[in-house]
Formats: structure tokens, sequence, C-alpha cells
């Protein structure tokens, strides 16, 4: 499954909103930089949707806002 991410990095509070089934936006307080803030995104989704962490691979867009994610296990 791909879930298609806008990511907002260094707000002011974690936050997810959802759009469609396959499309969000998420704010992260960690900057953009050190993999911080892909860390982060991936975290949160992860327990949005009730599975592990590694279960999220970041396919496309490390270095963008725009991100595609790869979703085992759901």
């Amino acid at each position: 499954m791909y879930i298609k991410v806008k990511v907002t990095a260094g707000a002011k509070k974690d936050k997810i909103d959802k759009k469609r089934d396959d499309y969000y936006l998420v704010s992260v307080k960690e900057k953009a930089e050190r993999n911080m803030a892909n860390n982060k995104v991936r975290e949160l989704m992860a327990r949005l949707l009730g599975i592990s962490t590694p279960s999220i691979r970041i396919i496309s867009g490390h270095h963008s806002t725009s991100k595609i994610l790869s979703i085992k296990d759901f």
C-alpha cells in the first residue's frame, strides 16, 4: 500500500490531517536535517495506523516535502 504525505518540518506541534484515504498532511516539530523529520513522520504514521515503524519506508521524497510511503503489514 502506498500513501502520499505532504510534510511541514519545524512546526510548533506534531499533527496529522487526513485529506483522503491515501493522502495526509503531516506537521512535525523536528527540523529537516539529519533525517530527523523523516524518522518522526514514519513514527507518527505508524502510530496512527497501528503498525510498527519498520513497516513504513519512504520510497520517494527523502529531500522533499512531498513523500510517498510504502506501508507493509497493513
